[in-house]
């Protein structure tokens, strides 16, 4: 979209603004060349506007709760008729959406809040989460590598920029498990805002730093062993059992002593056992077929 004419020289708004003026001299350069990089929603308003007076601030609202991923241009049409006339805007409010240098979306009149975030909705999706997700992807791998701290830094700077991103805050969790790091672990996951806080993500990671204050405390594996073999009835022998096998990395075993105690006495210290099984299915991935097969063998016991 190109406005014609000789226009004088302004300012573009500034680049970190979300809600902002545009007018004749500056629309090119803060609407049609900003929305290469960021969606622009244009709305056009004017002061005697009743139900502009309505939409104009539930926009902005729903510009601030999507955090950058969009941006809004206010066109005073009163001090801009030729932009206007250009777009064709023949009654106000008139709100068109941007993306690549072309409009992409718009709408008339006042609407509900509900298709106001809608719109807005579908607009930020148009660019995507801005890379965060390939930056997770990019963190994981270098947790899988052993590379630990580069992840946990990695994962600190997404949250930053995205406070509510489940993925990232479970994986800067599990890396700062992987550094030996449990307080900052902990500290991680109890920052986890409302929305995300149960999450599989960071349940996931809330799981694992559960079991691994249980590592912390482990008995000796050998002598735990040898107390369940000399009395299979022992269980709280057979508990810390699975806590030392687990702490050991040999979690298939593990589970299997737990299915075993449950088997037993499912009642035992308030079903500590079927407790205990679930946080190790939670800290697992889901996809981990020790999860499928601990989880079948389970419910066998449950409904036998």
């Amino acid at each position: 979209m190109i406005i014609g004419g000789e226009q004088p020289k302004a300012a573009a708004p500034d680049a970190g603004a979300l809600v902002f003026d545009v007018n004749e001299a500056n629309f090119m350069t803060a609407v049609v060349d900003r929305s290469m990089e960021v969606p622009v929603i244009v709305d056009f308003w004017a002061p005697w506007c009743g139900p502009c007076k309505t939409l104009g601030p539930a926009l902005e609202k729903a510009v601030a709760d999507a955090k950058g991923a969009v941006v809004m241009a206010k066109i005073n049409v009163d001090e801009n008729q030729a932009i206007a006339g250009q777009m064709r805007v023949q009654s106000i409010p008139t709100v068109y959406a941007f993306w690549q240098g072309q409009a992409v979306d718009g709408f008339q009149g006042a609407v509900p809040g509900s298709e106001i975030k809608a719109f807005v909705d579908k607009l930020a999706a148009l660019a995507g989460d801005g890379g965060l997700a390939e930056a997770v992807e990019a963190a994981e791998a270098m947790l899988a590598e052993g590379a630990a701290q580069d992840a946990a830094e990695t994962f600190a700077a997404i949250v930053e920029e995205d406070a509510e991103n489940a993925d990232a805050l479970g994986g800067l969790a599990r890396a700062y498990l992987a550094l030996g790091q449990l307080d900052q672990a902990e500290a991680a996951l109890e920052s986890a805002p409302v929305k995300i806080a149960k999450s599989g993500p960071v349940e996931a990671a809330r799981a694992q730093l559960a079991l691994a204050r249980q590592a912390e405390e482990a008995g000796p594996l050998g002598e735990l062993e040898s107390a369940v073999t000399a009395d299979p009835e022992n269980y709280q022998a057979r508990f810390e059992y699975a806590q030392a096998l687990h702490a050991a990395g040999e979690i298939e075993a593990a589970i299997d002593q737990l299915l075993e105690l449950f088997r037993r006495d499912r009642e035992w210290n308030d079903g500590a056992a079927k407790t205990q099984l679930i946080t190790i299915f939670d800290a697992l991935k889901p996809n981990d077929p020790l999860v499928a097969k601990g989880r079948r063998r389970l419910t066998s016991m449950i409904f036998a």
